[in-house]
């Protein structure tokens, strides 16, 4: 899922983005008729009329598919051309706001159906909190060298774990419905985030 103007690339760039795109879009209408689990990468080859080896070329597996895209790094690319000195929960939201607003429908409707695929499937979504886990580094190195500090300061890791959680949140609220804003609930829960989480609790009943 590229957000980059195709007159930036070059015609052979063009040309592996549109397989790419293929091949996963292929996958995916597969996975939505048949199951994840009961779709072969045989098929999925056949579907989007390549040759198996020209699969393996895009993604070195199945579950590659569903996971794999070119939206994280051009998110992260995204906050890291914001001004220094904003606040990293300003800098998140104006990246958001950013990359996703610009999306086609093509690209929209594919971002929906893998997030789909991870919500309801147990081994994709186990898989996306694994992948998730392992983006904390690339969120705390942004926030280490936008705040000056080491990456392994407690009060960095917390700050940058937060931000995540806050996508997660997002992508999996999302994911449960297809008519979701994703900006608005961007917006929703980093302001949340801003105001220091509140959460309304249920009096404490006292025993009688």
């Amino acid at each position: 899922m590229d957000t980059l103007p195709e007159t930036r690339l070059s015609r052979r760039e063009r040309k592996k983005l549109q397989t790419r795109a293929l091949i996963q879009r292929e996958a995916l209408r597969l996975f939505l008729d048949k199951g994840f689990e009961a779709t072969t990468i045989e098929e999925i080859a056949e579907a989007a009329d390549i040759a198996l080896s020209t699969f393996f070329n895009y993604f070195p597996t199945k579950e590659d598919v569903v996971f794999q895209d070119d939206l994280d790094p051009v998110l992260l690319e995204a906050i890291k051309v914001e001004p220094a000195g904003l606040h990293p929960i300003t800098v998140l939201r104006k990246a958001i706001r950013n990359v996703f607003s610009h999306l086609t429908p093509e690209q929209n409707t594919i971002f929906r159906r893998r997030l789909g695929l991870m919500s309801s499937n147990h081994t994709l979504r186990a898989a996306f909190l694994n992948q998730s886990a392992n983006q904390l580094d690339e969120i705390v190195a942004v926030v280490a060298g936008r705040a000056g500090r080491a990456s392994n300061d407690f009060a960095v890791r917390n700050l940058a774990s937060a931000l995540l959680g806050v996508m997660m949140a997002t992508f999996l609220t999302a994911a449960n419905d297809p008519d979701a804003d994703v900006l608005g609930l961007a917006d929703q829960a980093l302001a949340h985030l801003e105001a220091g989480l509140p959460l309304d609790w249920p009096p404490h009943e006292q025993p009688t």
